[in-house]
């Protein structure tokens, strides 16, 4: 294993509450891999993370059974215009727009999804994340209101924090349900009873541990899925593509199309979606930019004390 790489890429807008991507990159025999588990996971959840970076750099990927793999483009907390621009300029035919978060009002939400809805045109699908902030009743009049203002969702992801919300708000509502938290947090992501509960599973590599294990998520749950990522460099999504590229049955557009939230990105292979879609790689891109993005002492002596805690 080479010395691990440390880097920090600026936000282009606030979200999950940071402004600066930060993460460690592993290279191995297979290629390599991406270590970067939010702050708020501790060590226990963040050693999935650590395990995908290792697959990727150690075992590489299960052969695609696909070439390309159709992604959304994310929207997150931002003033209309510039949601409008960011969907208009994206490519993409489908976009996921972030919503509940604390600083804004259910209006401002709508606001947002209308300008989103708009610059798709009604041919394209509009999506919405709450990363589980309402309760049940909550989300019921929420994703009414968003729900005309789309002039039609395509689903809204995790209203919710439990299964049991979900199921509720799944019985009150005609917008499809979708689980992320609930899968990808669980004590045991192979053993979440989601089916009565969504209609869409939303899987991501990095916290489940990998692309194999991740497929037997995606296998175990019984439900169309989405693949999404967790705003990796593009040497995460490379991962999150292997994923998308080996499933059997893809359905939905995944949540790929995020480089567009960094400012920069490590490699200048950069897996920006063309006309809507991304290529699936047999292995990451070289991040040959990286020394660009080095992060300071501080962050990277924090980082490394990370990663060895976590890899015990």
């Amino acid at each position: 294993m080479d010395e691990p790489l440390v880097y920090a890429i600026p936000l282009r807008n606030r979200f999950r509450g940071i402004t600066v991507r930060e993460g460690v990159l592993l290279r191995g025999p297979a290629g390599w891999g991406e270590f970067c588990p939010f702050a708020d996971y501790d060590d226990r959840e963040s050693a999935p993370w650590l395990e995908a970076a290792l697959e990727a750099a150690h075992r590489g990927w299960p052969a695609p059974v696909r070439r390309r793999v159709e992604v959304n483009t994310t929207v997150p907390v931002v003033e209309p215009e510039k949601a409008h621009r960011m969907v208009a300029e994206s490519g993409c035919r489908t976009a996921k727009v972030k919503v509940a978060d604390p600083r804004t009002s259910i209006q401002d939400d709508c606001e947002r999804v209308a300008a989103v809805r708009d610059a798709l045109g009604p041919r394209g699908a509009v999506r919405v994340d709450a990363n589980a902030a309402w309760d049940v009743d909550t989300a019921v009049a929420a994703i009414r209101e968003l729900d005309r203002a789309a002039n039609g969702l395509e689903y809204v992801e995790q209203p919710c924090p439990s299964i049991e919300e979900l199921a509720a708000v799944r019985k009150k509502v005609e917008v499809r349900v979708a689980a992320d938290e609930s899968i990808r947090r669980a004590e045991d992501p192979l053993k979440v009873a989601v089916a009565g509960a969504a209609d869409v599973a939303v899987i991501k590599v990095a916290p489940l541990g990998g692309v194999r294990r991740a497929l037997e998520v995606a296998e175990a749950c019984g439900l169309p899925c989405v693949v999404s990522s967790a705003v990796e460099t593009s040497v995460g999504l490379a991962a999150g593509l292997a994923l998308a590229g080996a499933l059997p049955e893809l359905d939905f557009a995944c949540g790929l199309g995020t480089m567009s939230l960094l400012v920069k990105d490590i490699s200048s292979r950069t897996l920006s979606p063309v006309d809507g879609y991304l290529p699936v790689l047999t292995a990451a891109p070289e991040p040959d930019l990286a020394h660009e993005h080095a992060a300071d002492e501080v962050t990277t002596r924090a980082w490394l004390e990370r990663l060895k805690r976590v890899g015990g």
